[in-house]
């Protein structure tokens, strides 16, 4: 078994994080396997070598330790780009220009029924969607890509997939097969951004070829993104890439019930450490209630 953790240097390190490392941490070590850790700094503008060097010492405190080197997705652009370029010759991409003022102005229009969302919010009503075929000429560069959902499931659906994609949840939250329905993917999830104008890439993007590249064979992670895991399930299928189980774990929230985020600084590992705190006591408070407790020990 290869688990991993993947953060990115973009803030303070939180409680969850610890809980989401430590969970991907036992589960590896449980099975005799692998824990490897990658900084998911796609996002050079709010990245940054402070952020790393904090987070890396946070998580040496709390008694974790890695094999090999962290990845850095900042390394892999290249490869990023060249599964673009894959999906853009098979007329799976095209380019995007709306700005979400844009998107929500034509979401705002008279229409029948609610705005679904997805994953990444309100679902792209496809304005950008070409109407004559599928783009042609070298992929551009400097605006957003979007996958052609409806495009992608055509493509799955003649290769023998059925009525729609299945993953393997080995975590408590949501324990056993999930499956997407084609329908699901094109009314509920839409046309994703694959490429942000900013960034070269996205997360769903990256992170599938990272899991790859890195042979996770299980992705622990925090059960705020079971709904981006039909995405990742569709993107490996599309380009061809091993199929990991899935551990999806409860999140740690704060006394009011809402999930810990980067800017809650109160909740950060090194205000745990400051005030007093040891991993084991930490760990044992989280074993027990996942709320953080109030940082005087």
């Amino acid at each position: 078994m290869i688990t991993r953790f993947a953060p990115s240097p973009t803030g303070p390190l939180h409680l969850g994080h610890a809980w989401s490392a430590w969970t991907a941490y036992d589960l590896a070590h449980s099975q005799t396997g692998r824990f490897l850790l990658r900084i998911e700094d796609i996002d050079r503008a709010r990245s940054k070598p402070v952020w790393e060097r904090e987070l890396l010492q946070d998580l040496e405190w709390l008694g974790l330790r890695w094999h090999g080197e962290p990845v850095r997705q900042s390394s892999r652009m290249a490869d990023y780009g060249d599964a673009l370029d894959r999906l853009w010759d098979r007329g799976l991409l095209y380019p995007c220009t709306c700005t979400r003022r844009d998107i929500a102005a034509a979401l705002s229009a008279p229409q029948e029924g609610d705005t679904p969302h997805g994953p990444d919010g309100p679902v792209y009503p496809g304005t950008c969607r070409p109407s004559g075929g599928p783009p042609s000429g070298r992929r551009p560069s400097g605006v957003h890509l979007r996958l052609n959902m409806r495009a992608a499931v055509d493509v799955l659906r003649r290769a023998g997939l059925g009525d729609g994609l299945s993953f393997e949840d080995t975590g408590p939250v949501a324990p056993g097969k999930t499956r997407t329905f084609w329908q699901a993917f094109v009314e509920r999830i839409g046309d994703i951004v694959l490429a942000r104008k900013d960034f070269g890439t996205s997360y769903h993007l990256s992170v599938v070829l990272d899991d790859a590249a890195q042979g996770v064979t299980t992705v622990v992670r925090g059960a705020d993104l079971i709904e981006a895991t039909p995405i990742h399930v569709l993107l490996q299928h599309l380009l061809g890439l091993p199929e990991p189980a899935y551990h999806h774990h409860a999140l740690v929230r704060d006394g009011a019930g809402k999930r810990l985020a980067k800017r809650d600084d109160a909740r950060s590992i090194a205000s745990y450490r400051q005030a007093g705190w040891t991993p084991e006591s930490l760990r044992a408070h989280l074993n027990k209630d996942l709320t953080a407790p109030e940082t005087a020990p």
